[in-house]
């Protein structure tokens, strides 16, 4: 793993937590002497400051921020093995970018969410033109330690970026939003904020277990003349539906500007 951020750490964690890697088989460059001896203490795994030493394996993940790759892909130039098989968590790199710096080996790119920090992601990849099915299994089965896995089209991972990848930014301010709610209708902000991220988590869990569809639940909890339907009718003249739609295209339409 090059690269030992926030991103790599879980999937890191997740990874070795459920046997999929064992310590000794992981080896990851970080720049930072301080990150690296935590990661080495915490997981008891390999680390260095050379890239290059961590490229040699068969398994490469690049968890480097997008403005690295780059540098970091010009150093590695001719040094990675032929069958090395390379996995990307960089959002805005596309595949042909990626297969220009390591050209004739199989790679997948993949966009995962910040929730795979505690194992409640959402990744979705994208095959390249040497990447098998057997390394599209791979990739799930990394990123499944994290949580769920969807295999797109590439050109739907700007549309995965925009709702998923920047999901978790709107639902903060949607939490955010009804804390603020909860306190200026009379709440101690402590109380709003428990109720508040309790109510999207259990909602988000019984949408799921229940196979509902959103406005299914929508119906079930709004009686005739009740509070929810009054609640509801003010979010709509707000435009909090299309709020929200639109936020998506922007974050759309930016993945597609980084990538370009």
């Amino acid at each position: 793993m090059i690269g030992g951020g926030v991103m790599g750490e879980a999937l890191l964690s997740r990874l070795l937590a459920q046997q999929i890697y064992l310590a000794e088989q992981v080896i990851v460059s970080d720049p930072q002497l301080q990150r690296r001896e935590f990661l080495q203490q915490q997981y008891g795994i390999q680390v260095t400051a050379d890239n290059l030493t961590a490229a040699t394996a068969p398994v490469l993940m690049l968890a480097i921020k997008p403005q690295m790759f780059d540098p970091v892909t010009a150093q590695l130039q001719g040094h990675t093995p032929i069958d090395q098989f390379v996995l990307s968590i960089l959002a805005g790199v596309p595949l042909h970018r990626l297969e220009a710096a390591f050209p004739d080996q199989p790679v997948v790119r993949s966009m995962p969410n910040t929730p795979a920090t505690v194992g409640a992601g959402m990744t979705a990849i994208a095959g390249g033109r040497y990447a098998t099915p057997e390394h599209l299994q791979m990739a799930y089965r990394i990123f499944a330690a994290v949580g769920q896995v969807v295999e797109v089209a590439e050109p739907l991972l700007d549309a995965v970026t925009g709702l998923s990848g920047s999901g978790p930014g709107y639902v903060a301010v949607m939490i955010e939003a009804l804390i603020d709610g909860g306190v200026a209708a009379g709440l101690p902000r402590p109380i709003a904020t428990q109720l508040a991220i309790q109510t999207v988590r259990g909602t988000a869990e019984l949408l799921q277990a229940q196979s509902l569809h959103p406005a299914q639940l929508k119906d079930q909890v709004t009686s005739p003349g009740g509070t929810t339907i009054a609640g509801i009718a003010q979010l709509e003249q707000a435009g909090f539906r299309s709020g929200l739609i639109e936020a998506v295209k922007a974050a759309y339409r930016r993945s597609q500007e980084l990538g370009r």
